[in-house]
């Protein structure tokens, strides 16, 4: 039977319980205390090394920044409920948005701003334009562990002005091949026949002696319809043209091969594929108050498609006259194709023109985004042992080019086509002051060469509020040339921090540090003369004079920003206990934000702040807990008089508090028994002078997951969402400012087995 449970009961049982871990913590260390039996305690190590940090292999204890490595064991756990990675990272990740539930990730963001994804150290992002579909087509069957670095960093280019995520591919063991299947099969208990989603993953992997290592692998995964907890279908666009999670095909492929040379010496070659194929039923209705199908419309436009592939090759070399070198080379060539949708007034008044009134939306009204990026890094770790012992500097260099365009089905482009070249150098200095503290620090300048082409933004139909029966005012925005050029930008940015060690498992951490990046700019030349401005009416189409028909790129174009990220935090392991607490700042005279009602995009200064947590104790040998709390705000400049005025929108904040709590048993048969509670809360406040406010609800939910050791593999059985809850998902609802509501409960059964 559901069960309501109100958002301030669950996030107060969240705050009390995490309190109660962490107090029952010195405690538990206690034979008595535990019941343990009188053995040695069980001592949890915090993770020693990262290799994202610094560009370099360096331990937690090292790295002046909030740091979070998501182990196999925990990626195993999550995959139970979701294949989504983005699901993960929101229910482990403190500062990290909710999942969508769809394949898209938009207004999903780390500490407010934009995360850069990469795998095995290459870059996944489409930086010239932002379309945030990556996340969840990411095969987490193949992710040994994943490495966050929260803030603001441009150590790996631009794309990082909230943190860096990097998802670390399994490597090939010595030894006979070894293979790994993973099957599993979902479904929403509001009707299990009509939304089966099955998935099947086989993994090889192995190493020739004295010969090459290898690592093949293959996903291939469905999902039919989704429901939320009343029971009704959830649409196939609900984030308007960004894609569901319903309806779809998806596959991932992976081929690695490595050799080891003698002397530390290593190469090694990637290719993966990703690919996604949605084929919607109906449309989308838009209006209030809610997004649901349009079961009287049927979809007429293309399937929506993801075909990305990538290719990579890494050089190492441990004994390199300077130092550590490694050496990487990689080339993206990602496709996606969006949903076609049709004028809906009040949340999608704009659509390009068919320039027929009673049938505004053309035919052409759907998008694909094509990106080529191809990019060289180099890194040398070299000792300075011989100048004082323990220094290093860690020093080299980025050369990335990168072509991206957008195209109606046509063919026609809707921004302008773009191809950048980045040039980077940095230095990284690391200096010991005493056994105890670490001091690290460096500089890096970063150069963008944009070249802009010419192009004709193709005509629109849009509308505004008025008062007559329709409730909106449409208008004609025709077709304007956009004049590009070439734009050289560039910045020196720095960083700074200090770790201090308390004991050997803990210690106080802080620093600055500061991201560069040029941001979405084919949003922004997409949006050219998107304004009354340059309106017509509908009777005339055609009304600018020849000299309004056209507009210079240098005109619209947004300015590179800089954002500085402070923060100061404590994280270590006592006995049975481990955990961390952080707290940031981030600023920007520079931030991005999109207004989903104007569909225009703005600049100007913010300020985002907040404090992460977590912690994770072993209660007994069997009985674990853990948390995750975050808490965050944001406030910006409206109207460029240099005062915060106002608070950032959902779509940059999102509900402030989030928080989970997990307890897992393991029984003496090899069974484990895992709960967890989430809960987000309400959000709101006005985000702009006039008072403008879109409410976000809170809510709680509970999952459970059981493991069972069967065929000496693991055969599993998770539900999500136990008691059914209906509420609107925080992440979806934000992009538009239209509730979206989020997945009911769903049952997972699967089976797990290394042979």
């Amino acid at each position: 039977m559901t069960r309501p449970i109100s958002l301030a009961t669950s996030l107060v049982a969240l705050l009390a319980s995490s309190m109660a871990v962490a107090q029952v913590s010195p405690q538990s260390g206690s034979p008595a205390a535990s019941g343990r039996t009188a053995t040695a305690p069980t001592t949890i190590d915090l993770d020693t090394i990262t290799v994202t940090a610094a560009r370099a292999e360096r331990s937690s204890a090292e790295t002046p920044q909030s740091i979070q490595v998501i182990d196999r064991t925990e990626i195993e756990q999550q995959m139970k409920f979701s294949p989504n990675a983005a699901a993960a990272l929101g229910k482990l990740v403190p500062g990290y948005s909710m999942s969508t539930q769809t394949v898209s990730s938009a207004s999903e963001n780390y500490r407010g701003r934009d995360l850069l994804v990469m795998i095995d150290g290459v870059p996944m992002n489409t930086p010239l334009r932002d379309v945030s579909r990556i996340l969840s087509l990411i095969d987490l069957n193949t992710v040994e562990r994943i490495e966050l670095v929260a803030g603001a960093s441009s150590l790996y280019g631009a794309g990082a002005t909230g943190g860096t995520v990097n998802f670390i591919t399994k490597k090939a063991a010595e030894g006979k091949p070894r293979v790994t299947v993973n099957t599993a099969i979902r479904g929403f208990t509001q009707n299990i026949g009509r939304s089966l989603a099955p998935e099947a993953s086989v993994t090889v992997s192995g190493k020739v002696p004295d010969g090459i290592d290898y690592l093949f692998s293959g996903q291939i995964r469905g999902a039919g319809r989704t429901y939320d907890g009343a029971g009704r279908e959830l649409p196939s666009d609900g984030l308007l043209g960004q894609g569901g999670g319903d309806r779809y095909k998806a596959g991932n492929l992976l081929a690695k091969l490595g050799y080891d040379f003698a002397g530390g010496k290593r190469i090694e070659f990637n290719a993966s594929w990703i690919g996604f194929d949605q084929d919607p039923k109906y449309l989308t209705n838009y209006a209030a108050p809610f997004a649901r199908p349009d079961r009287t419309k049927l979809y007429t436009g293309e399937s929506v498609l993801e075909d990305t592939k990538s290719v990579s090759l890494r050089y190492s070399d441990a004994d390199f006259a300077l130092g550590k070198l490694s050496l990487l080379g990689y080339y993206n060539d990602i496709k996606k194709r969006f949903n076609y949708s049709t004028f809906s007034y009040p949340y999608n008044s704009q659509v390009y023109y068919s320039f027929n009134p009673l049938s505004p939306t053309s035919r052409d009204n759907q998008t694909t985004l094509y990106s080529q990026r191809g990019g060289l890094n180099a890194t040398i770790d070299t000792s300075l042992d011989a100048i004082l012992p323990g220094a290093k500097l860690t020093w080299g260099g980025d050369l990335i080019q990168e072509k991206t365009w957008q195209t109606l089905t046509s063919g026609q482009d809707v921004f302008t086509p773009l191809k950048q070249t980045t040039a980077a150098g940095f230095g990284q200095l690391q200096i010991p002051i005493g056994e105890r503290v670490v001091l690290r620090g460096g500089l890096r300048y970063e150069h963008f060469s944009l070249s802009v082409n010419d192009y004709t933004r193709p005509a629109a139909y849009a509308a505004v509020a008025a008062n007559n029966a329709q409730g909106y005012q449409a208008f004609v925005l025709p077709a304007l040339r956009v004049l590009g050029g070439d734009f050289d930008y560039s910045a020196l940015t720095a960083n700074l921090g200090a770790t201090i060690k308390l004991s050997e498992t803990s210690e106080i951490f802080g620093g600055f540090s500061q991201g560069f990046a040029l941001p979405d700019v084919g949003a922004f030349t997409r949006r050219a003369g998107i304004s009354t401005q340059y309106a017509c009416p509908v009777q005339l189409p055609n009304c600018l004079p020849a000299n309004r028909q056209t507009i210079s790129y240098s005109a619209i174009a947004p300015k590179a920003q800089i954002v500085n990220n402070y923060e100061l935090g404590i994280r270590g392991s006592y006995d049975r206990f481990k955990g961390s607490l952080t707290g940031f700042v981030s600023t920007s005279d520079d931030g991005v934000t999109f207004d989903s009602v104007t569909n225009t995009m703005s600049q100007q200064k913010e300020r985002i702040w907040g404090v992460e947590a977590t912690g994770d104790v072993t209660i007994t040998d069997a009985f674990t807990m853990g948390t995750v709390l975050s808490w965050r705000e944001g406030r910006y400049d409206t109207n460029g008089d240099g005062r915060l005025d106002s608070n950032l929108p959902n779509n940059r904040i999102g509900s402030p508090w989030r928080g989970m709590l997990y307890g897992s048993y393991r029984f003496v048969n090899g069974m484990q028994f895992r709960v967890e509670g989430e809960a987000f809360s309400d959000r709101d406040v006005a985000i702009d002078l006039r008072g403008t406010r879109y409410k976000l609800k809170g809510a709680a939910t509970m999952n459970v997951a059981l493991t069972a050791p069967v065929w000496e593999g693991e055969a599993y059985v998770a539900v999500n969402n136990l008691f059914d809850r209906a509420y609107q998902n925080p992440t979806a609802t934000s992009v538009r400012n239209l509730p979206n509501y989020g997945w009911g409960r769903t049952v997972t059964l699967g089976f797990r087995k290394t042979f």
